[in-house]
């Protein structure tokens, strides 16, 4: 927008300036010539005078010679009997002179230089004075003024540059903020407000945008309300459902009833607890890999040690920023850590590493237990719900989430997550 005020105004401006710049420049030449021509018209009437004055033509040769002497004009005369004074062309064979001795009075501007004929009638019959004006004095001052009358004109126009670079700054200015603004939105924050600043135009899309978020955020919130109070519901049949499975006499079934029962309970946990996180961690957000993770395995080391799991932990010296909040990201790695503890036998091995690669880091974590089932991205007895809540997650901050087999048998979960800027 800058860019296209600033074209605009230079357009305008350029077409002003240069409306007012050739008709004055055509003036000045103009004026230039007037100049040279008044002043050998004056020059021709001072002659005059003395031919109508002096009979002597010897003196009045002298009196002509001293005066292209000192002009910048050049002055002949041709007397009544025929005589030429002073230095020039022919006028026997002029034919401007024929017409002046015809007793017109004239004066022109030629390619070549300007000319004035005046005829004087004297006692033996009529005299001619011509004065002649070279180009060069007709144009006199011309390029000098043309500079700067020119000059005047870039000055104006860098002048309007500015002015509307300026402007263009302060109209556009608030709508690249607004814009901003409206990109952190995009990427989660729903915190980001516009400033209500600028053209009344712009003002009124602060605004619009500023009442959008606000309405983004209220309607998430009631949703997750919703659904958080429809998961904390579940519980309680869930519970019940538990209870009656105690009382099966056929301990086979029991088994497989508690099982399921187990399942469901997780599932309506992971429920549960998408469904209640804060408002806040929707937030663009960053936090230290390195850090968060190092704390979190730290929580789980007790119980890998109390199930009989060797536990192996890789993790790269940090500082290691993602985009993801620090709750999100220890909750990314508590599902996963939870899911081999929930699915493998105790004293089954258990290896977390992160890994910094270039732009992005790597965690991955690897156990030793059954691994997934054949084209499935779920363990036996599992709904896959954890899982498919992380990779949204990782999703969220641009990653990507990968289940495989690992060599020798058992699963490995990789998590890419690209840095950012700290």
């Amino acid at each position: 927008m800058t860019r296209r005020i600033s074209w605009l105004v230079v357009a305008t401006t350029s077409a002003v300036v240069v409306s007012f710049v050739i008709p004055l420049c055509l003036l000045v030449r103009t004026l230039a010539e007037d100049r040279a021509m008044a002043a050998a018209d004056q020059q021709t009437r001072n002659v005059a005078i003395l031919v109508a004055t002096v009979t002597d033509d010897d003196q009045l040769g002298s009196l002509v010679a001293g005066l292209e002497r000192t002009e910048e004009t050049t002055t002949t005369v041709l007397t009544a009997s025929g005589r030429q004074l002073g230095e020039g062309e022919e006028m026997r064979r002029d034919p401007d002179v024929e017409r002046a001795l015809a007793g017109e009075a004239f004066r022109e501007v030629r390619e070549e230089g300007g000319v004035v004929l005046l005829p004087v009638v004297v006692e033996d019959g009529t005299a001619v004075i011509r004065t002649t004006v070279e180009e060069e004095q007709l144009r006199r001052g011309v390029a000098e003024a043309w500079a700067g009358i020119l000059g005047l004109g870039a000055v104006l126009m860098l002048a309007a540059v500015v002015v509307a670079r300026r402007l263009g700054r302060r109209v556009s200015g608030p709508v690249r903020d607004v814009a901003t603004v409206a990109h952190r939105l995009r990427d989660g924050d729903l915190s980001a407000r516009a400033a209500v600043d600028g053209t009344e135009e712009t003002q009124e899309l602060a605004r619009a945008l500023n009442g959008l978020a606000e309405r983004t955020t209220e309607l998430l919130a009631a949703e997750r309300a919703v659904v958080g109070d429809l998961s904390h519901r579940l519980r309680t049949p869930v519970t019940a459902l538990r209870l009656d499975a105690e009382t099966v006499p056929d301990e086979a079934l029991q088994a497989r009833l508690q099982s399921h029962i187990a399942v469901l309970q997780r599932t309506i946990d992971a429920i549960v607890r998408e469904a209640r996180r804060p408002v806040r961690t929707d937030l663009a957000a960053r936090s230290d890999a390195a850090a968060v993770l190092a704390e979190r395995v730290g929580f789980w080391e007790p119980l890998a040690s109390d199930q009989q799991r060797p536990w192996s932990v890789d993790l790269d010296p940090g500082p290691l920023p993602v985009g993801l909040a620090a709750d999100d990201l220890a909750d990314l790695v508590d599902v996963l850590v939870d899911n081999v503890f929930a699915h493998t036998p105790e004293g089954t091995a258990v290896a977390v590493d992160l890994h910094r690669e270039g732009a992005r880091v790597r965690l991955a974590v690897r156990d030793h237990g059954p691994g997934f089932a054949p084209t499935r991205t779920r363990r036996p007895g599992s709904t896959g719900l954890g899982l498919e809540i992380a990779a949204r997650t990782v999703a969220g901050a641009g990653g990507s989430l990968e289940v495989s087999a690992r060599p020798g048998g058992g699963a490995v979960v990789e998590v890419l997550l690209p840095l950012v800027a700290d």
